[in-house]
Formats: structure tokens, C-alpha cells, sequence
């Protein structure tokens, strides 16, 4: 299957670093005009850059600000006001006691992880409906559905965009527009690897093979039995972004590793 997106221009959220620029460099191989963004021009920047050396000729800019407040989506908007795919990649995420979570906590992950893809999804379907074609993705989690203990707050957020994806995906129902969402499991990206970093250099293994242990000692169900890499989570964000993947909406689609214990 050779996939072709030229013509088509994405925006990606939270992309200089991790699965969202691995999306952001698979959608520009893949011939997509491709904004990334961070919250800083630097990261931008080389995040452009990083973009452009893996796929040479692609067409990469950038956005630079924080997506997780109203005022800066409406900046997103009116500079690029209308795109193709929309990845709704920004999230962020941390271990908290549930007792130990404040009120402001959980309005933080909310805003970033959950209103910052509504508010671009709001801003950006419509112009999708009218053009007959478009791609939303929103970036959920397989502790979406395997909430964990440590971080209920994160796994609320990732369930809330599960809801939204299916819901938007009935309220453009036959308009060609496709709306997915993607879960992936384990996930070796930089974050991950500079958290396994210090045992790596205790123990003398290799971040992958410190990234086995933690998946097997948190995630035993995995049935790949190891963390993915961030391309293999961008390929399946690829393949939906797509016209290949037409028949494809309202899913959850699981990049796992087969952790979630269900059919």
C-alpha cells in the first residue's frame, strides 16, 4: 500500500517530540504539508528540522504556543485557518495520589489533554464537511480503559476523548469526514527514556531492555512483551490520517502492544 497525502496539509499538536513528531515526520514522508507544534519557537524548530532531514523536499512550519488555553487554539486558527488531518496529539501526563490532586490539577489535564482538541476540532471540521473530506484524530491511551490507580486524573482525560472521537465521528456521519481516536500502550519515547535513563545506567541494560522490565513488572498483559517504539504508534496514525482508511471512524484503534485484556 503506497500512501499518498499530497495536497493535503496536517496539523499535529504536541509534536517535538515523541509519537507526535513521529506522526508529524510519517505524514510528511508520506507528502502531507505538515505543521508541528510546541510551546516554544525553539522546540519548534528543531522539531522543523528533525521533520525535514527525515523526509527531505517536505513541506514542515511550525506553530509555537501553548494549545492547552482557548486564546492560543484561536491563534493556531488564524494562522493556518483551514487544514486536512487534524492529530490532536497534545497531551500531557504525571503519577498523582488521587487524594493528593487539587482542584487545579484536574482542570490542567482537562484543558490540555481534552478542551485543547475540542476547541481545533470545533474550529476545524467544518471546513472539512464542506470540502467533503477530513481526517480527526484524537490521541487517547490504553489507560483509558485500564485506569491507573496512581494517575486517575490522567486516565479520566484519555477515556473523555475516547467519548468525544465516537460522538464527532456520528455528528459528521456521512459528510467523507473520519474521526478516530488512537491508544497506544507503553510507548518507548524520549520522555520514557530519560524516566528508565538512571536504572539503565545502574544496572548496566540498555534503555530497551529496562523498558521490557517496566512493561512487564506494570503492563504483564502486554502481549508483545515489550514498549513500542513511537513509529510503530505513528504508522497506524498514518494509515488513518489516509484515503486508504476511508471506512474507518468512530474506532478506537488499539496500538497496545495487546495490553487491554479484552476481544
Amino acid at each position: 500500500m503506497q500512501i499518498d497525502l499530497t495536497g493535503l496539509r496536517a496539523i499535529v499538536t504536541g509534536s517535538t517530540g515523541g509519537i507526535g513528531l513521529a506522526a508529524a515526520k510519517g505524514l510528511a514522508a508520506s507528502g502531507a504539508a505538515v505543521i508541528v507544534n510546541g510551546r516554544t519557537q525553539a522546540a519548534v524548530d528543531k522539531a522543523i528540522a528533525a521533520a525535514k532531514a527525515a523526509a527531505p523536499g517536505a513541506k514542515v512550519s511550525g506553530f509555537a504556543g501553548d494549545l492547552g488555553t482557548a486564546e492560543t487554539c484561536d491563534a493556531l486558527v488564524a494562522a493556518f485557518p483551514a487544514c486536512d488531518i487534524l492529530i490532536n496529539n497534545l497531551g500531557i501526563f504525571g503519577p498523582q495520589d488521587f487524594f493528593e490532586t487539587p482542584d487545579s490539577e484536574w482542570t490542567r489535564f482537562f484543558e490540555v489533554n481534552v478542551m485543547s482538541g475540542v476547541r481545533l476540532s470545533r474550529a476545524y471540521l467544518p471546513g472539512m464537511i464542506q470540502k467533503g473530506w477530513g481526517r480527526v484524530q484524537f490521541l487517547s491511551s490504553e489507560s483509558a480503559l485500564n485506569i491507573p490507580s496512581d494517575m486517575i486524573h490522567y486516565g479520566f482525560t484519555k477515556t473523555a476523548v475516547l467519548s468525544i472521537a465516537r460522538g464527532l465521528a456520528k455528528r459528521v456521519a456521512g459528510t467523507g469526514v473520519t474521526v478516530n481516536s488512537i491508544l497506544p500502550g507503553p510507548t518507548l519515547s524520549e520522555g520514557v527514556a530519560e524516566m528508565l535513563r538512571g536504572e539503565a545506567q545502574k544496572s548496566g541494560k540498555s534503555i530497551e531492555a529496562v523498558a521490557t522490565d517496566f512493561v512487564m513488572a506494570h503492563r504483564p498483559s502486554s502481549i508483545i512483551q515489550r514498549a513500542a517504539t513511537v513509529e510503530e504508534v505513528a504508522n497506524m496514525i498514518v494509515y488513518a490520517a489516509s484515503r486508504e482508511a476511508s471506512a474507518t471512524t468512530g474506532a478506537a484503534l488499539r496500538v497496545d502492544g495487546g495490553v487491554v485484556d479484552s476481544l
